[in-house]
């Protein structure tokens, strides 16, 4: 088969399609036919060299794809060859075929394209494991997403939305922000021309954030404590603005609120199953009548990785980036 793969981390052009061999399906395994990958953050940082596999897993880039089943492994249950998948990764999937765990496969969704569906498994993963499993955001609470126009900020706004709260986003753009609207977003704020700390207070009229979700780490970590309501959960699942930080402890205990940080693909396979599960439960009936979709900003061929991964490091982009293959 082939897959990209990445002889040597560094820019995009170091992203190599290569004849590899096919992968080996163990059992509790699946083997899928790729129809398409998403592109995500970590794919970029793995890239880079910051980010390698977790131990066992494909050294080939790709966290999330859709496709069909080719072949079932030992003791798996409840699929068929030929049935429309889409799964959440180790990685893996930048490649024409991928060995997944039975438990991290989820049905296409109805009314969702089969190309498209590659872009939702770990949006809806990272964006119900934080939000609702960990932040136990609840209806009529005020819920902020930094990044409103990413691919997990548009699934957040939408989630968010679909069980009543209030959201807020950050983006870079009237652009961006524009779409958030559209997806639901009631409070908008262009983080290059206003303070998302002040704008958050006013347009709740003090309250602040019960939830925020942050992408930033460091840049944004005393300013997204200033930003919290009295109990409120930053949960940070990016670095995108650096490692380390100062946290005032002194705010946080007056405000009895929370900093969570977590991060999916390096969760053991119990705990990853059990997202999933929840997932299919509770995020798949929403996909299906219509109050979530997948944003999708643009497809590229397996073989023009290099473009995609370009593209998202631009950031201009509004939902997810897709390789079909």
């Amino acid at each position: 088969m082939r897959a990209i793969t990445i002889p040597q981390p560094g820019d995009a052009d170091s992203l190599v399609l290569a004849e590899v061999p096919d992968p080996v399906v163990r059992a509790g395994q699946v083997l899928v036919d790729v129809v398409a990958a998403g592109v995500n953050r970590a794919d970029v940082m793995q890239r880079l060299g910051h980010y390698p596999p977790p131990p066992g897993a494909s050294e080939y880039p790709g966290l999330e794809v859709s496709g069909r089943v080719a072949a079932l492994g030992d003791g798996v249950e409840g699929w068929q060859v030929g049935d429309e998948v889409c799964a959440l990764l180790d990685g893996g999937g930048y490649a024409e075929r991928v060995a997944v765990p039975a438990e991290q496969l989820l049905p296409v969704p109805t009314g969702v394209s089969l190309v498209d569906a590659a872009g939702l498994p770990e949006v809806a993963c990272t964006v119900w494991s934080n939000v609702f499993m960990v932040a136990n955001i609840q209806p009529g609470q005020v819920l902020l997403v930094h990044g409103g126009s990413s691919g997990i900020g548009t699934t957040a706004i939408q989630l968010g939305k679909a069980v009543g709260a209030h959201v807020a986003v950050t983006a870079g753009s009237q652009a961006k922000l524009d779409v958030c609207r559209e997806l639901g977003a009631e409070m908008l704020v262009n983080y290059r021309e206003e303070d998302f700390v002040e704008r958050v207070r006013e347009l709740t009229k003090g309250h602040g954030a019960d939830v925020i979700l942050d992408n930033m780490g460091a840049k944004y970590l005393a300013r997204n404590v200033d930003a919290l309501a009295t109990s409120g959960r930053l949960v940070t699942i990016g670095l995108m603005g650096g490692r380390k930080g100062e946290l005032d402890m002194g705010k946080l205990l007056a405000k009895r609120a929370a900093v969570i940080a977590t991060s999916l693909r390096a969760r053991p396979a119990a705990e990853k199953a059990a997202i999933v599960a929840a997932v299919r439960e509770h995020v798949w009936p929403l996909v299906e009548d219509g109050s979530v979709r997948p944003v999708i900003h643009s497809r590229h061929p397996l073989k023009e990785a290099a473009d995609a991964h370009r593209e998202m490091e631009a950031s201009g982009h509004i939902g997810k980036i897709l390789l079909t293959t």
